[in-house]
């Protein structure tokens, strides 16, 4: 069993959803080393999020958008946890529904993701500045 990890530090994206798939494989080569396994991605932070979808269509991170937004309004009346910003507890009920951690087959030293897949990180701030990664690699 070959288990491998490091942190990855994302640089600061704007608010929306963002296509790191690319990062995640040039930034951890070690994945390579693995014929039959599994990456684990955590995401350490409590205001944006980890999901896998269309990596083709931009427009379709777009409408992920505004549909998160138009669900979870920065317009609530009723947040308390306001000190941060009006953008900080949307963000938070954001990443809870989405969640902060992926895990993704590796095959024959690769992510084994369908043809239509990537790895999105979910800005979910205004400026929710670097973002770090925990990557996990293990198996055979």
């Amino acid at each position: 069993m070959k288990f491998y990890q490091e942190t990855l530090t994302l640089p600061s994206f704007s608010r929306g959803f963002h296509l790191i798939t690319d990062q995640v494989v040039h930034n951890f080569k070690e994945i390579r080393n693995i014929e039959a396994g599994m990456l684990q991605i955590f995401l350490k932070h409590t205001s944006a999020g980890l999901t896998i979808n269309e990596n083709a269509a931009s427009d379709v991170r777009k409408d992920f958008e505004t549909f998160i937004n138009d669900l979870i309004p920065e317009t609530y009346p009723h947040f308390i946890h306001t000190v941060e910003g009006p953008d900080d507890m949307p963000a938070h009920i954001k990443t809870a529904f989405f969640g902060n951690s992926l895990s993704i087959p590796i095959t024959n030293g690769q992510l084994n993701l369908g043809t239509w897949q990537g790895i999105y990180l979910c800005e979910f701030r205004n400026r929710g500045g670097n973002r770090k990664l925990v990557l996990s690699a293990f198996g055979s």
